[in-house]
This record gives structure tokens, C-alpha cells and sequence, in this order.
């Protein structure tokens, strides 16, 4: 009701996907600024001309975290945090809603992509392919890695726990070693280059000029011109909401409250007539779908990539996401995702701010001399790109700072980022009584 959040007078109200007026105008705010993110925008990710708003210095070249992820490097920082968002929240359904944890997701997602490779890719003397267009290989993508995480549930019945997550470790090295086979060669291509994978044009059938160019720069309405790099960005954003709508409503349904029973009892779910097969079925089904769809994006996304990059490194990327962000919540595995999607990135970034600042004086520089190693000093971080031990590279560092942001979160704060967030909304609706 309005200005009484939290206060429902019927059971529809309650269970909406946006049950306060907050969310709503929030939610709109944030897919407007979504599809905004790439283009100059005065105000919100470019310099505005007004004369009151250019003398604020804050907002005079757009908002700051806005005004550079519309960069090309941070488009595609962006583009591959959408397409995570979407295989996290396929993990945030099993693992979060339904209580089965599972290592195995990098494997789901490998499927998905290789399944995808086979429908939309081209056919070569060294691997399959039947060149068929998106609308068919991308949900064909998910569908695959569906029915293959049909055939590995029942284990789910079966197994709990630390069990269940060193089967499901154990599928992901089963994927690679078979992707090495002669047959796992005609869908992965080399082991060491991969094979390539289509492109997110879109197509009616197999013409050749596509109806709706994405890998290529256009003008759209006879005035917007849009680079290919803002039209995949674009593309994966209007998946990315419709995986959101998709998670948030299986939460809502008769489906996903029998998940949440099993997860918090399943032998009194079982008890009171929730067939846990059934549903632990649907879970990895679901689950699998979500990450299919999005290993096929993320491997056209890259054009070319080995079947090991669907390692367990991946997998416990996924988990990182869900325990830092907040399990069982949409919210938190968005919030979640972005961050572990975008802080190497930030991390990146101020590494070689710091190592540009090396060469001057002042504060900065003293700084920067004391993190950054040349090679001959102590610094704790190295700008180069390969170090043989310490000190370490940025890359080496942002697996450092996942572990300790996991083992930090763990013991602070379980509900993650999306616990944070829910303190900081109640701090501020008690204030000024907030004690």
C-alpha cells in the first residue's frame, strides 16, 4: 500500500515481483539507465550544456560510475557480467532456492555452448555444424544442457551436500576430458583453440544478410548510430531482464515455494506431499537451462574458446557470486555478479592509474611506488602480466581478493551484499530512530 510498505492486505499483493511503489519506481530507474549506459546521454553518461547543472562538478560530465562503463573496454566488462547474471541466476536456483549445491555449473554452461556450436555453427571438414539461425540454437543451447541435467538429478536425490558438490566437481572434468576425444573434437573443435561459434545475428533462416545485424555498426531510425559493440550490449541486456522476469516468477510459483521446502526440510516437504524428485528434477532442469543459454552467449560472445575454459575455476566463480552477492535472492545474485564481474576490472584500472602515476611527484607517486613493483622494489603488485611468483600480477591478486571477500562475507555477512543493502533500506526508513 502506499507509504505502508510491508503492509499487505491480500496474498496477490505480497507475492509481487514488485510489491512496494519503491521497487517499482527503482526498477524503472534502472532499466531506463541500463539501456542508457552506451550512449551519450547528457546528464546521466555525457557532459550536459545547462548552465546551472555544468558548474556542479559532480554531475557536469554525467554520472560518475555511469560515465565510463559506456566506454568500449567497459561495454565489454558489462556484456560479460550480463551474461554471468544469467547463468548465476540458473545457480541461484538450485543452490539458493532449491538447496543443492553444485560445482558443476561451468559444465552446464559448456554443454549449452557446445550444443549451440552445433546448431548455428558453420560445418568444416573438423567439426559439425548446421548453420541454424539464433532463434533456434540459443534456446536449443539451454534445452541441451536441460536434458543433461535431467540425467544427472537423480544423483540429486541421492546425494546432499559436500556429496552432492564433489559429484557435480567431478562432471566438469568428465566435460573437459571428453571434449578431448575424437568425437568431443567434431563438436569442441582443437583442444587448444577451440572452434568457432555464431554470431548473435539474427536471421529467419539460413539467408545470407541477416535481418537484424548485431556484429556490425548501423544507424538505427535513420538517425542513431550504434556500434556493433553497443548493439551486443543492447542484445544482451534485453536477455538479461527477461532471465530476471523469468528467475523472479518461478520464485512466485507453486514451483519454486516446493523448492524452498525442500531446501529448508525436505523430508517434512516430503511429508507433507512435495514429491522431492519431481522438483529436485525441475531444479537441475531449470538450473541447466539458464546456464546453457548463457555458455552459448558467453562462447559467441568470444568467437573462439578451448573446452577448458569451462573449468572449475569458473564454477567456484559462480559460487563466489551467490555467497558474496547473497544466496537465494535475485537481487543479491545481480548485485553479486556485477561485482565479481566488474572488480577485476576496477582493480585493472587503478593498477595502471597507479602505474602512469609512478612516473611523476607528489603524494600520488609516493604511493604508487610503494604498491607498484618495477621489478627491482618490494611493491606488492606488478604491472606486468605474467610474474613467476611474488610480486603478483593484477590477475593473480583478484583471486586473492575473491577468496577473501568469500571467507570475509562468510563470517560477516552471510546474506552478502544483498544483506548490506536491506541494513542500509532499514537504517534509513527508522531514520531518525535508528537505534
Amino acid at each position: 500500500m502506499f507509504l505502508r510498505p510491508n503492509l499487505y492486505t491480500s496474498y496477490e499483493e505480497e507475492t509481487q515481483m514488485l510489491p512496494t511503489y519503491t521497487k517499482k519506481v527503482l526498477a524503472g530507474i534502472a532499466i531506463i539507465v541500463l539501456f542508457l549506459i552506451p550512449f551519450d546521454v547528457p546528464l546521466i553518461t555525457a557532459s550536459t550544456d545547462l548552465p546551472v547543472l555544468r558548474n556542479i562538478p559532480v554531475i557536469s560530465n554525467g554520472i560518475p560510475p555511469l560515465r565510463f562503463l559506456g566506454d568500449s573496454s567497459w561495454l565489454r566488462a558489462m556484456d560479460e557480467a550480463l551474461m554471468f547474471a544469467i547463468a548465476a541466476l540458473g545457480l541461484n536456483i538450485l543452490t539458493g532456492m532449491a538447496g543443492q549445491v553444485s560445482l558443476g555449473h561451468a559444465f552446464f554452461m559448456g554443454v549449452g555452448a557446445y550444443t549451440g556450436a552445433v546448431l548455428g555453427g558453420v560445418a568444416t571438414s573438423s567439426v559439425w555444424g548446421w548453420s541454424l539461425p539464433i532463434w533456434i540454437w540459443l534456446p536449443g543451447a539451454g534445452i541441451g544442457a536441460a536434458i543433461v541435467g535431467i540425467i544427472v538429478s537423480p544423483v540429486a536425490v541421492k546425494l546432499r551436500g559436500l556429496y552432492l558438490a564433489i559429484v557435480t566437481l567431478g562432471l566438469v572434468f568428465i566435460g573437459i576430458h571428453m571434449s578431448n576425444t575424437n568425437w568431443g573434437k567434431k563438436l569442441a573443435g582443437d583442444p587448444g583453440l577451440g572452434r568457432d561459434f555464431p554470431t548473435y545475428d539474427i536471421r529467419l533462416w539460413k539467408e545470407e544478410t541477416p535481418l537484424v545485424s548485431i556484429d556490425d555498426d548501423g544507424t538505427w531510425f535513420g538517425f542513431l548510430d550504434v556500434t556493433d559493440n553497443q548493439k551486443t550490449y543492447l542484445f544482451l541486456a534485453v536477455l538479461f531482464l527477461l532471465f530476471i522476469v523469468l528467475a523472479k516468477n518461478i520464485a512466485r510459483t507453486r514451483t519454486g515455494r516446493a523448492l524452498q521446502a525442500i531446501r529448508d526440510r525436505d523430508i517434512a516437504a516430503e511429508v507433507m506431499g512435495v514429491p522431492e524428485f519431481k522438483y529436485k528434477l525441475i531444479a537441475f532442469a531449470t538450473s541447466s537451462f539458464f546456464a546453457g543459454v548463457a555458455g552459448a552467449l558467453f562462447a559467441s560472445f568470444a568467437g573462439k574458446l578451448p573446452a577448458s575454459q569451462f573449468s572449475l575455476a569458473l564454477s567456484v566463480e559462480f559460487i563466489a557470486i551467490l555467497l558474496i552477492g547473497g544466496v537465494g535472492t535475485v537481487s543479491g545474485t545481480v548485485m553479486g555478479t556485477f561485482f565479481v564481474v566488474l572488480t577485476p576490472k576496477f582493480v585493472e584500472s587503478f593498477t595502471e592509474w597507479l602505474a602512469d602515476k609512478t612516473e611523476g611527484d607528489g603524494i600520488g607517486a609516493k604511493v604508487a611506488d610503494v604498491v607498484i613493483s618495477n621489478g627491482s622494489d618490494q611493491g606488492p603488485v606488478s604491472a606486468a602480466t605474467q610474474t613467476p611468483g611474488y610480486p603478483l600480477n593484477v590477475f593473480d591478486w583478484n583471486l586473492v581478493l575473491y577468496g577473501a571477500l568469500i571467507i570475509v562475507f562468510l563470517i560477516f555477512e552471510p546474506l552478502g551484499l544483498y544483506g548490506i543493502w536491506i541494513r542500509i533500506r532499514n537504517y534509513w526508513k527508522r531514520w531518525p530512530f535508528s537505534y
